[in-house]
């Protein structure tokens, strides 16, 4: 693309909710397959932007928040993820509330004991669960896009493998014999929920922002 000096135009910015760096590559690296010539980054760019609290009722209204107020925060077209673990015999369970579980925010192992005595008397056969991710795309203007993406699996007893976080050491995805954590990094995110979100908001980018 050339800008009216006839010289190549700056690639649009794009700014991700999060100060995971490991999401900003993960997405970026999706962006640059799909030819888009957008600059990404993160959060931390813009340190005056407040944290956003997450209070909507499901992943996609979450995602919604935070993008919306990180678009009127900079101005700028802004993407925004919310994710976590639904159990079919918990009702989807524990759902938006993934990440505090059993009460303190990001207490992984806390969460993951929690959830395997809840499910101790459950049969094999109806451990089944899943990922969950929301992404959304929202612009300066108000307009709004939401994709999601999902990691079917099932639930183990017992904890399995030393990577990934939060309950990767429990589900196992359908069709593997290995636990998320013990996938590496390439493998997981070639299945992941949030991989897929992320695939799929590439051409809503390519739409919306160019």
């Amino acid at each position: 693309m050339e800008s009216q000096t006839g010289r190549p135009a700056a690639p649009r910015r794009l700014v991700l909710a999060t100060r995971n760096t490991g999401k900003i590559t993960e997405l970026r690296a999706i962006l640059d397959a799909a030819d888009l010539d957008v600059e990404l980054v993160g959060a931390d760019a813009y340190p005056g932007v407040p944290d956003v609290k997450e209070t909507g009722v499901t992943f996609a209204e979450n995602a919604l928040l935070k993008a919306h107020a990180l678009a009127r925060a900079t101005g700028l077209p802004a993407v925004a993820d919310d994710s976590g673990l639904c159990v079919d015999v918990l009702g989807g369970a524990p759902g938006i509330f993934s990440a505090r579980w059993a009460g303190r925010h990001g207490d992984d192992q806390a969460n993951l004991d929690l959830l395997l005595a809840q499910l101790a008397d459950i049969d094999d056969a109806l451990r089944t669960a899943r990922f969950a991710c929301a992404a959304a795309l929202a612009l300066p203007d108000g307009t709004e896009r939401v994709v999601e993406g999902t990691l079917e699996g099932t639930l183990r007893r017992t904890p399995a493998g030393t990577g990934g976080f939060g309950y990767d050491p429990v589900l196992q995805p359908l069709g593997e014999t290995r636990t998320c954590a013990e996938l590496t990094p390439a493998e997981k995110n070639a299945i992941s929920h949030r991989g897929k979100a992320f695939r799929a908001l590439a051409p809503v980018v390519r739409e919306l922002v160019g």
